[in-house]
């Protein structure tokens, strides 16, 4: 899920690229998670494909998911004309909900048929230079709160000149998330919050007024985690809305690349 994060597995002479990543905001008071990836393009690689999935989910302050939504793209860089004659064979995990689309050049019968990336008209090459070219895209609907990868929950709670805050993640087993970062925003501080537990390391924003609350890694290890501080008293409001960034290593339709195939090999005109 709404980047930092860059995954990469060699197929010489070609490269892929398949992440899910996530940056925006989560979890609670209608806020969006966004995924999106970014990723560099070695020179030596003639062929690079990248998968990449983008999140927009709205889940209120109380619970309850008002909007799940998954997009994919699947791209094609290639180096050099005489790289560009090849088709691409995908798979993809069958999920309820999941719908796909093809660029108006690709052979749309081969791929509802069979799940191949083919050119519609074979003799000619998939455009070639530094930039990708969108080759398939995807969307899966229907998906509820169940299926979110992480939750957050935030308890404030004042007591005469002081309000403590407990906040807990909740992390689905689908996926193994990098790089997580929560942001709480606080009312405006002359000094840090007072952090007296965290399961993690936290930062605090003095110019923006946001605590960030970071772990590394969430896996089988710490599916669960808490953070607790304090401020002056404040409106419970204030902590709200949240956000989450993170990165994980797959996608929620699964779709993979398996290998392309070379269907002509011309020599390019000068």
């Amino acid at each position: 899920m709404p980047g930092g994060m860059k995954l990469s597995k060699a197929h010489k002479p070609n490269q892929f690229l398949e992440s899910l990543k996530a940056e925006g905001e989560v979890i609670l008071e209608d806020t969006q998670l966004r995924s999106k990836s970014s990723s560099s393009i070695p020179p030596s690689d003639p062929i690079t494909v990248t998968i990449e999935e983008k999140l927009n989910v709205t889940v209120k302050r109380d619970g309850g998911v008002t909007n799940f939504d998954v997009q994919g793209t699947l791209a094609l860089q290639v180096l050099n004309d005489t790289d560009g004659y090849i088709q691409l064979q995908i798979e993809n995990q069958d999920a309820p909900g999941l719908s796909f689309r093809t660029h108006p050049n690709i052979d749309k019968q081969l791929f509802n048929g069979q799940k191949i990336v083919g050119a519609r008209d074979p003799s000619r090459p998939f455009p070639s230079g530094q930039n990708e070219t969108p080759l398939v895209k995807w969307r899966i609907e229907g998906l509820n709160e169940s299926s979110l990868p992480l939750t957050v929950s935030c308890w404030p709670s004042t007591s005469g000149n002081t309000t403590v805050v407990n906040i807990e993640y909740e992390a689905s087993d689908m996926f193994d998330l990098h790089n997580v970062i929560v942001s709480i925003p606080l009312p405006a501080l002359r000094d840090a919050p007072s952090v007296k537990q965290i399961d993690g390391e936290w930062r605090y924003d003095s110019r923006n007024s946001v605590l960030e609350w970071s772990v590394m890694l969430i896996d089988q290890s710490n599916r669960s985690g808490s953070m607790e501080f304090s401020v002056p008293a404040a409106d419970p409001s204030t902590f709200f809305p949240i956000s989450v960034g993170f990165s994980a290593s797959n996608t929620f339709s699964n779709v993979k690349y398996v290998q392309p195939r070379r269907i002509f090999q011309y020599n390019v005109r000068q």
